[in-house]
Parts: C-alpha cells; structure tokens; sequence
C-alpha cells in the first residue's frame, strides 16, 4: 500500500544508477575488458567482496577489498589503478541534479541514500554534488547499508518523518522492497522516460 494520502516532505535519491551512471559496475566491466575477464564474473565477485570486505560498511578499506577481488579473481593491477577505474565509470546526470535543484526549490527536502564508500567523498570533491541535498546517508559512514531494512526505519528518525512521507528513488528492486516495507513510498529508477512519468504522477496525487 502506498499510502498516497500521507503527503510526501522528503525525496532520497540512490547513486550509482540513479544519481550518476552506475560506476562500480562500469568501472569493473571496464577492467574486466581491458584484462578478458568475464563481466558477469567480476560484477557479481566485486559486489560480494565490497561487502566481505566490509569495505562498503566503513569496516574494511579499499586495500581489502582489492586483496580479496585479486584473491577471486585474475584481476591485476595496483590499488590506486584500480580505483581510478571505479571512480571515471561515475559520471553524473546533469538532468537528474537539475530535477533536484527543482525539487529543493519547491520545498521539498532532498538527499542522497546510497551503498557507498569513501569513494563518494572523493566523487563530491571532483563533481561538487553535495551542495545540492539536505542529507547525505552513505553506507560507509552509518555501518549499515540498504540490505538491513532497519536503515530505513533509522534514515526516517534521522529526518524526524514518519517513513509514509519520504520518498526513496533506486535502481534495484530488493533496495526498494524494503524501503515499501518499512513505509516509505518507492520508485524503481529504470530509465529516464519511466522514471519521469512516475515521479510526475506520484506527485500530482500528493
């Protein structure tokens, strides 16, 4: 149930795949061409050893999590090549920072909840996004990430709403299904076209 009688106050927005181009999986389809790795392969092992690593929950750090990709992996390469992979795959959408902007500006409040690493920071200090949201929840920050539906219930506290009045916007569907379970209304950002229209409708019944 989507609650659509509870007026939204706040929009969250996911990163990789909704915010910007999806990095971390560009970034490593990238290696994976430039080395003849199998995409599937490296994809599925980066994303598992962000989080064996405890890389993406601040627990582990960017060395982890390349040791234990090299260790599952033919990958090759130095920390810091590898990483320069990662972060050229982010490349922001300037309409999505411009819906933002319009969102800000018609009183709603806005911010960026995502899995991410300290990488997010430094993706900030080359594209200079931060200034545009209210709140940055980053998973490497808060120790938890989307996979523990308690974030959900721990993002709506934080901004003092009940969770029926915030809006979450990302690209993979499990993300979402827990943030509809812990009350939020959700979108599954697939493309722009989609993406609009169901924005615009959700609302135009607010």
């Amino acid at each position: 149930m989507q609650h659509n009688q509870i007026a939204i106050k706040a929009i969250l927005f996911d990163f990789g795949g909704v915010l910007a181009e999806e990095g971390f999986a560009n970034g490593l389809i990238a290696l994976a061409r430039e080395q003849n790795l199998q995409f599937n392969d490296i994809i599925t092992a980066g994303m598992q050893a962000v989080y064996d690593s405890g890389f993406v929950l601040g627990h582990g750090t960017a060395a982890d999590f390349w040791k234990l990709l090299r260790q599952r992996t033919r990958l090759k390469g130095d920390d810091s090549t590898l990483t320069e992979r990662i972060l050229d795959g982010f490349r922001l959408r300037d309409w999505m920072l411009d819906l933002v902007d319009e969102l800000h500006s018609r009183g709603y409040v806005t911010g960026i909840l995502s899995d991410q690493t300290h990488w997010l920071n430094q993706l900030d200090q080359r594209d200079h996004f931060y200034s545009k949201f209210d709140h940055i929840y980053n998973s490497y920050n808060l120790g938890k990430g989307k996979r523990d539906p308690s974030l959900f219930s721990d993002v709506a506290g934080n901004l003092n709403l009940p969770a029926t009045q915030i809006l979450f916007i990302d690209d993979n569907e499990n993300n979402t299904q827990r943030a509809h379970n812990a009350g939020m209304k959700t979108i599954v950002y697939r493309d722009r076209k989609s993406f609009s229209r169901e924005l615009k409708q959700l609302l135009e019944k607010e």
